[in-house]
This record gives structure tokens, C-alpha cells and sequence, in this order.
């Protein structure tokens, strides 16, 4: 008797716990629920809370009604999840989850109540329930969600079939099969390997060949994001603080290192050195490279003096006094904005380029504070003439640097040309005091150029600042966010392309466009291949700038917002191909729970969201979608020239953003980095004062949820795709990325579920039929097939793998290399590895 009190004591007990956590439940879904129907949102929050709260009550007072009514509660929700969702499996997980789990506790409860069912009968209930969680549960790791494969991809055709000439007088025109002579593989940057050995077939038995560290760990701001090079038998890195290595491409054993002694101070908002610039002295220009020249405008270098050159024996600082040694030379630019050239086999300075090796780019810039000027990518060398843009640190003030593009003689450093956009029928140096216009717009990311032609193509950047366009001139307005090509004899426009008009968006080009040869009803044309942040890719006639591929459309964009004057009435869309995906609705906010979704989906109805282009608001928040990641950012493309086929990753995020006006600024307290003497800043453009502009500007990279830190958008996130060259149509599409290293409030999940995550790198396309990338936030290196796009191997890596990879051919053995040095933006570990991957020698035991 005893025990039977005890029992039904606990159970009385048990049934009073579970009713308050649903009537709690449905205390917070019934205040969120009514806010959200008083914004003009769903009103299912609202009655499902109200229900719950009622239920709740009643089972804590052992009412048998109570659990009767949350049947009512998790009949409702799986009929209005089903209205709402459809077959979208990522739909159903916030709406279901959290009910389903109650109404199993309820079930349990049931035989405590007053007139409850029968202990079989609420277990067996219970059961069901359970059965049915395991069940959703388990459809999370199916694999194939999201993929789609829609043509077969185009068989071989020819080794030359979009092969494009941009010239041949140096080695990254067309490189070896061995080599990777140029950041993009080869100067048309086609991330394309001739080599074959490795397969879909004998992937899986890759393993690490060898691992190198390089002893640069960046404490703050890491992500280094670089693309080695591979000439000859070496092999070129650089570090986050830009130091120079060369390994041996078979052994990975350090040859030499120049460490250029670039401070922290230095380092703008990330800490990267995307790549370096190979470059081999022609003929008729030894005998000038030989001589120490040190021309009027050479920009000469007040860099540091204890810049050194280490050598795996010994250790020194260097001046080379016969720069005949630098036949073949690596330039790197660094993020204290000077550009450096090294003998590639020995590490010292040439001396016959600038000042001991070195030029200074701010000359004529004027104030120029540490990590306002930074040079993260490599240089472009076209017919002899060295090109560098530069980073001008977002987000500051509205009179930052100018974003003048310089070009200089490769051999001797003297200045040929310097083309300001804000000034674009000029090209002439300046002299003497005169600087360029502050704030005109920059060329971040890396260029491209066509020796044949004598172009180069720059993807530009914007006007400063990025969220308010009022001060622009004319001409900044003209030549910001969008591909201009330059003479390089002239340094002056040739033609022109924008991909967003008066951009206040932060959508500036961050992908290096591709050369091809693209067919059309007239024969092949030379083309340029275009991604965008805003996911779009173009196909222009890189003679002219005509659009190719069925062209451009410009449609009709929302307006308003605070510069309603200022605000084009259309937009360029491609007609071409895109990696768009549909307009968001309040039915794509998303979380691990009703909670945290409600909250979404409140500051959803809260801004303003009208689709692409939604204009800049400051008394509401507003959407950006997509957001300034991409789209396609800095990682860019892959394309396979001899099928013919486009390799994209992308990333699928939206931006939750608002314009903030100055006096709430300034009682804000934020301040430009100079003012605050600080190093390098936090989030980009999070806080951003926008000095010289009537509002500063709060962004919410990725629209994450302050509380769990996921994102408000349900997944995938990020994904690869195939894309038919020729015709623009898509071949195959998948998610990319797994949430083994994400998870809510930073903790990772292990869980192999393929959800696909932001992703900042790019891919390499192989002769062997094998798509190799990184990328992702989920430290995996893979192994796509071509064909399929189905992963047939992959590594996890020590650091995140937020960098294109390279292939390359050593002693008869083909390597897969990539670069595991984490990003902090995408909240990856940061590390310092070079990892190089081989299929085992015949002669191993293994």
C-alpha cells in the first residue's frame, strides 16, 4: 500500500513538472506569438501558445483535458507544419521538434491524470510518439538531400575546347601539367589540372605525403586564404604576416624563407596573403635586371630594415648586389601596403626593382594609417607591367585612401601609370604634393590579365563608404562594383562593366574572373567569365565588353530607403546563368526550436524586405539577400576546358542589417580604428561609423541569432554546383558542408549531416574526372566526382580550409596540396599547415 501511495505520489508529481514546462512553453509562445500577429505575421504562435498554456494548467491540476488538448496542439502544428512546409525537411525540424518531444512527456503523464489512460495505453502512446521522433530524427542523415542532378555532364571533347590565348611569353600563360604557375593555376585562371593519376577510381586511397608547418599562427584576425604557387621543383607559400616560403614540392622541406617584418598593426580586417606572383625575366630584359636602377617615381620603400632572407643553413639579412641571380623572381604584395620582389631560389630581394627590392603603393595617397592600405592578393603581371590594387579598410570613414590602381615595370619598379576610377581619363602619375581622391573605389581581390590583348581586367570594389552614396561622383558611381579593363600600355579604360549600380550593398566583386573561349553563333569569341557576390555569373566579350550567353536583363529593383534620389531604378541580372535561390519568406526563418524561430521570424516582420536590392533603411532594419559573402566570392570558379563544365561554390546567407544616424553613433561610441588606436577590427561592418556620412551602419553578418548563434535562415547555407559552359544550364547542384564542426551556441555537433555550411575558397577541376575543395566550415577536404558531384573522399584537416587547393606533379607523383590556416569570419580553428596529399608509391607496403 505503501508503495502503491509512493508511486502515484511521484506520478502526481511528474504529470505537475511536465504541465508547467508546456504551460511555460506556451507563456513564451503566446508573447512572441502576439507580437509577431500585431507586426502582421502568422497567428499560429499565438493559438498554439495559448493552447499549450491551457493544456499546461490543466495538467498540472491532473486534468486528463489538458492532455487531450495538447493532442490538439501537435495535430494543429503537424497540419500547419505540412501548409507551411511541404517535403522541406529543414521546415519541419523547429515547428515539429520541441512539440513532439512534449507530447511524448505528456503521453507518460497521462496515466497520473484524473480519468487518465491506462499505464499501457500512455506508454504504448509514449512509444509511438518516440518511434516517430527517431524516425525525423534519422532523416537528417539520408544522404542526398538537396542534390539535384539535372543534365549529364559533357564528355571530353578536346584539350582545347575553351582553351583561350592570353599570350605565351611566360610560363603561367600555359603552364606544365606539373606546375601551378599562377594563383588561378594559369593566367586565365582556369583552377584546371591536366594531371590524371588520381581518380575517382583510387581517391580513396590518397594520404598525407607530407605536412609542413609554417610557424606564422596569426593570434587575432586569422585566415590566411593562400593558394600556393608550384614551379619547377619548388613549391611558394606565404603567411599571414606575408613571409615568403619555398618548400620542395616532393618532401615539403624547407628551401628558404624572406620574412618582410609586417606588423601586427598591419593587418586590415583578416590577416590573408591570397597568393603570390611567379615571374621569369625576358631576354631582352636581363641586362636591364642587372643593374640596380632607382628611377623619380619609383615609389621607393621606407619599409623596415631588418627585413631577412633565412636559408635552411644559416641566417641573414640580405642585399644582393648582383641581381642577375633573379632571372625568376616571387613578388608578393603585403598588407603594410609595399610590393617585394625575391630571387624564387634563393629568398633575397631583388635590388633592381625599387629601393633593395621593394616599392611603397601609398605614395600620393596621403595619410595612410596602418591596416588602411593593405595588399592581401597577388599581383598581375601583363606585357612586363606589374598591377596591384589594394584594400582599403571597410567601413571607417567616408574619406579613407584612394583605391588608385598602380601599375608598374616588373623589372625596375618605376611607375608607368596610376588610374584612379574617381579620375578615369587620367593615367599619368601624380608629382609633387598632389594625392589621389580619397575614398574612390578599390580593387581588393585579384585581377586577371590578357598578354595577347594587352589587357587587364580589374574587379573593382566601391565608392566609400559602402552603405551611403550621396558623396559619389559621377565617374565613382561609373566605375565601382563591376569588371573594368584597362590598356596596360596606358593604364586607360577600354571598357567597362557594372554589376551593381550606385552599390550600397557591400556588393563589390570579390571572385578573379576566368579567360575562355566561348562559342556562339559566329565562331568562338574571347570571353571572361564573371561571378558575383549577388550570385550571378556573366559571360562578357573580354574584347569589348559585350555580354555573351543570352546576355544581361535589368529589371525593375525596390526603391526608397534614405537616398531615394540615389537609388537606380534597375539592376543587372544574368540571362546566362546564376546561383540565385528563390526570394526569402517568413517561412524560410529558421531555429533548433519554435523559440528561436519565433524570434526569426519576428525580425523578419520587423524589416524591410522587398527582394534583391532592398534599399538601405535607418528607422527599420532591412534584409540583405544575398549578403556581401556571396554568391561567389574571393574562392571564384573552376572550369574544366576540355568538357566544358563550370565548377561554383557558393554561399546561400542572408545580412541583417541597419543604417544608424550619427548622434546615436557617436552615444554608441563607435569610432574608426585610428581613433580607437586599435588593431585589427572585429566584425566587418558590424559597429561601422561611416565618418563623413549622416549614418553609421550595424550589420548582422549571416543573420545569426544572437541567443544560439544559428542562423535565421533555414539551411543549406552553401552549396557546389556544375554548370554546362556552353549553354549556362545547370548539371548538378548539392549542398556543401556538414554540421560536424557547427552547432548552436558554438559547440560542435560531430554529426555528419550534410546541411551545407558558408564556405569562402574555391576548387580545382582535374583531368582524372575529380572536383578537389575545402572551404567549408566543417574542416573536411574533398573529393567531389565530377560526373555526380558525390563526395568520394574526404580528410579532415587540423585548422579550417578556407583557401583554394592546388595540384601538381613531383618526381612522377601527382600531389593534391591545400592550406589549413582557419578564418575567423567563418569560425573556423586557426592553424599554420601545408598538408600535401599522394596516392601510396608502388613501392609502399601500404
Amino acid at each position: 500500500m505503501a508503495t502503491s501511495n509512493s508511486s502515484s505520489n511521484a506520478g502526481a508529481l511528474f504529470a505537475r513538472l511536465i504541465g508547467a514546462i508546456v504551460a511555460l512553453s506556451g507563456l513564451a509562445l503566446t508573447g512572441g506569438g502576439l507580437y509577431l500577429a500585431i507586426l502582421g505575421g502568422s497567428w499560429y504562435y499565438l493559438i498554439a501558445g495559448i493552447a499549450m498554456l491551457v493544456s499546461g494548467i490543466q495538467l498540472i491540476r491532473r486534468r486528463m483535458s489538458g492532455a487531450w488538448i495538447f493532442a490538439l496542439v501537435l495535430l494543429g502544428t503537424v497540419i500547419w507544419s505540412a501548409w507551411e512546409s511541404g517535403l522541406n525537411y529543414w521546415r519541419w525540424i523547429p515547428r515539429l521538434d520541441l512539440v513532439l518531444i512534449l507530447s511524448i512527456l505528456v503521453a507518460l503523464v497521462t496515466p497520473a491524470l484524473h480519468q487518465g489512460l491506462s499505464r499501457r495505453a500512455g506508454v504504448s502512446s509514449a512509444g509511438v510518439l518516440f518511434l516517430a521522433l527517431v524516425i525525423a530524427g534519422a532523416l537528417a542523415f539520408v544522404p542526398g538531400r538537396g542534390y539535384e542532378k539535372l543534365e549529364s555532364v559533357p564528355d571530353v571533347a578536346s584539350a582545347n575546347a575553351f582553351v583561350t590565348d592570353v599570350g605565351s611569353k611566360q610560363m603561367s600563360d600555359a603552364p606544365a601539367a606539373k606546375n601551378w604557375a599562377a594563383y588561378g593555376g594559369d593566367d586565365a585562371a582556369t583552377r584546371y589540372s591536366q594531371l590524371d593519376q588520381i581518380t575517382p577510381n583510387n581517391v580513396d586511397e590518397l594520404q598525407v605525403a607530407w605536412h609542413y608547418h609554417t610557424g606564422d599562427v596569426v593570434k587575432e584576425k586569422w585566415g590566411t586564404e593562400n593558394t600556393p604557387l608550384k614551379v619547377g621543383d619548388d613549391l611558394y607559400v606565404c603567411t599571414g604576416h606575408d613571409i615568403l616560403i619555398s618548400l620542395d614540392a616532393a618532401t615539403g622541406e624547407e628551401n628558404w624563407r624572406y620574412d618582410p617584418q609586417v606588423p601586427d598593426k598591419a593587418i586590415p580586417y583578416t590577416a590573408a596573403c591570397r597568393g603570390v606572383t611567379y615571374y621569369r625575366v625576358p631576354q631582352d630584359r636581363l641586362k636591364e635586371a642587372s643593374s640596380a636602377a632607382t628611377p623619380a617615381e619609383s615609389e621607393h620603400s621606407t619599409a623596415p630594415s631588418d627585413a631577412a632572407t633565412t636559408t635552411s643553413d644559416t641566417e641573414q639579412t640580405v642585399a644582393d648586389t648582383s641581381d642577375i641571380a633573379c632571372r625568376e623572381r616571387i613578388i608578393v604584395g603585403t598588407l603594410d601596403a609595399r610590393l617585394i620582389e625575391v630571387d624564387a631560389q634563393t629568398g633575397k630581394p631583388c635590388s633592381s626593382f625599387g629601393q633593395h627590392g621593394q616599392v611603397d603603393i601609398t605614395r600620393h595617397m596621403g595619410p595612410t594609417p596602418p591596416g588602411y592600405v593593405a595588399i592581401d592578393t597577388a599581383p598581375v603581371v601583363v606585357r612586363n607591367v606589374l598591377v596591384t590594387g589594394h584594400q582599403v579598410l571597410d567601413g571607417q570613414s567616408a574619406s579613407e585612401p584612394s583605391g588608385v590602381i598602380k601599375g608598374y615595370d616588373v623589372v625596375t619598379g618605376e611607375l608607368l601609370w596610376a588610374w584612379d576610377p574617381a579620375k578615369p581619363e587620367q593615367s599619368k602619375p601624380l608629382t609633387g604634393d598632389a594625392i589621389y581622391k580619397r575614398g574612390s573605389p578599390n580593387m581588393w581581390t585579384t585581377a586577371i590579365g590578357d598578354s595577347q590583348l594587352g589587357m587587364v581586367y580589374l574587379p573593382m570594389g566601391n565608392a566609400l563608404p559602402d552603405y551611403w552614396s550621396s558623396n559619389r561622383n559621377k565617374a565613382e558611381k561609373t566605375y565601382s562594383s563591376g569588371i573594368v579593363a584597362l590598356n596596360v600600355e596606358t593604364g586607360l579604360p577600354a571598357w567597362h562593366f557594372q554589376s551593381a549600380h550606385n552599390d550600397v550593398w557591400d556588393y563589390d566583386l570579390g571572385a578573379q574572373p576566368t579567360l575562355i573561349d566561348f562559342p556562339t553563333d559566329h565562331g568562338k569569341v574571347p570571353a571572361l567569365i564573371l561571378p558575383t557576390k549577388q550570385a550571378e555569373i556573366y559571360v562578357l566579350n573580354r574584347k569589348t565588353g559585350k555580354p555573351l550567353g543570352g546576355g544581361v536583363e535589368e529589371r525593375p529593383v525596390p526603391q526608397g530607403g534614405v537616398e531615394p534620389t540615389q537609388r537606380s531604378p534597375t539592376q543587372p541580372f544574368s540571362r546566362y546563368a546564376n546561383l540565385r535561390f528563390p526570394p526569402l519568406t517568413p517561412r524560410d526563418t529558421w531555429g533548433m526550436s519554435p523559440f528561436d524561430q519565433l524570434y526569426c521570424r519576428i525580425q523578419f516582420q520587423r524589416a524591410r524586405y522587398d527582394g534583391p536590392y532592398t534599399p538601405p533603411m535607418a528607422n527599420q532594419p532591412y534584409i540583405q539577400y544575398p549578403s556581401y559573402n556571396g554568391g561567389s566570392d574571393w574562392g571564384s570558379v573552376a572550369i574544366d576546358p576540355t568538357r566544358g563544365v563550370i565548377i561554383a561554390n557558393y554561399n546561400n546567407m542572408a545580412m541583417y542589417n541597419q543604417l544608424v544616424p550619427r548622434a546615436r553613433v557617436k552615444a554608441l561610441g563607435w569610432s574608426t580604428r585610428i581613433e580607437k588606436n586599435q588593431g585589427a577590427t572585429s566584425v566587418e561592418g558590424a559597429g561601422a561609423p561611416q565618418v563623413g556620412a549622416p549614418f553609421g551602419v550595424d550589420i548582422n553578418a549571416g543573420w545569426r541569432n544572437p541567443y544560439t548563434g544559428l542562423l535565421c535562415t533555414q539551411p543549406p547555407y552553401g552549396g557546389i554546383r556544375a554548370i554546362d559552359l556552353a549553354s549556362g544550364e545547370t548539371l548538378w547542384d548539392r549542398p556543401l558542408g556538414t554540421a560536424r564542426a557547427n552547432g548552436p551556441w558554438g559547440i560542435e555537433s560531430h554529426l555528419p549531416i550534410n546541411i551545407g555550411t558558408p564556405n569562402n575558397g574555391g576548387s580545382v577541376v582535374t583531368a582524372g574526372g575529380l572536383v578537389f575543395i575545402a572551404a567549408a566550415t566543417d574542416n573536411l577536404f574533398r573529393a567531389l566526382d565530377i560526373e555526380t558531384g558525390k563526395t568520394v573522399w574526404s580528410a579532415p584537416l587540423p585548422a579550417g580550409g578556407q583557401a583554394n587547393p592546388i595540384v601538381y606533379k613531383a618526381n612522377g607523383r601527382e600531389y593534391v596540396m591545400i592550406r589549413a590556416s582557419g578564418h575567423h569570419f567563418m569560425h573556423t580553428p586557426k592553424g599554420d599547415s601545408v598538408i600535401a596529399y599522394a596516392l601510396p608509391r608502388q613501392d609502399d607496403d601500404s
